[in-house]
């Protein structure tokens, strides 16, 4: 990573439809931007405390959110589509845990940074825009492929309990910091959370 460019901190989790769609917005910020802006992802963990030991997801822990607040966010879902001009299978992925996803992305940042970003793209394409299940190892071994990086190493890494460990600890050190929801945008010591306009993006980065 360069010294010199720009660079803005993004906690997200591939699960959270509006990373997806704030990775839209960061996207329109930076194509109109004359010099680069570097990301680094913050891992987050959405399923925390509703993972079971098969990988589902416990529906019965009580996080608070209800019918109520799965309309509303379905709502601006819709609404942040229209406003982005982008197209998704699904609004909401509430059966889908990412965890194997944030393994190999944890993964590829370290070991093949210059991947990163095209291995980021694709899960989120394939999760909300072609609505598969980022869950399935299969699945993120044939986007591994894809974009180049070997799917015997990403298997690895999605089967390495010490990554797994080191993960973790990214999501409490999140938790640490007083992230409390994704996406959140951070730069300078200043932070945009939610699927924020670039607009918004840029005073956040030029602005401070």
């Amino acid at each position: 990573m360069s010294d010199t460019a720009d660079r803005l901190e993004l906690y997200a989790d591939y699960v959270c439809p509006f990373c997806y769609l704030g990775r839209q917005s960061l996207e329109q910020y930076r194509e109109r931007r004359d010099e680069p802006l570097e990301i680094e992802w913050q891992p987050y963990d959405l399923r925390a405390g509703k993972r079971n030991s098969d990988g589902s997801i416990d529906h019965d822990v009580d996080d608070g959110k209800d019918e109520e607040y799965f309309e509303q966010a379905r709502e601006n879902v819709r609404r942040l589509q229209d406003e982005y001009g982008v197209e998704m299978a699904q609004e909401i992925a509430v059966e889908v845990d990412s965890l194997h996803a944030q393994l190999a992305s944890w993964y590829v940042a370290q070991e093949f940074p210059g991947q990163w970003e095209a291995f980021d793209e694709a899960i989120y394409a394939a999760l909300w825009e072609d609505g598969r299940d980022i869950g399935d190892e299969e699945v993120l071994l044939e986007l591994a492929a894809d974009v180049g990086l070997p799917a015997d190493e990403i298997q690895s890494a999605i089967d390495d309990e010490d990554l797994r460990a080191e993960l973790e600890e990214r999501f409490d050190d999140a938790r640490g910091e007083g992230i409390t929801g994704v996406p959140t945008f951070v730069h300078d010591g200043y932070a945009a959370r939610g699927a924020v306009p670039p607009e918004q993006l840029e005073r956040l980065v030029e602005g401070n």
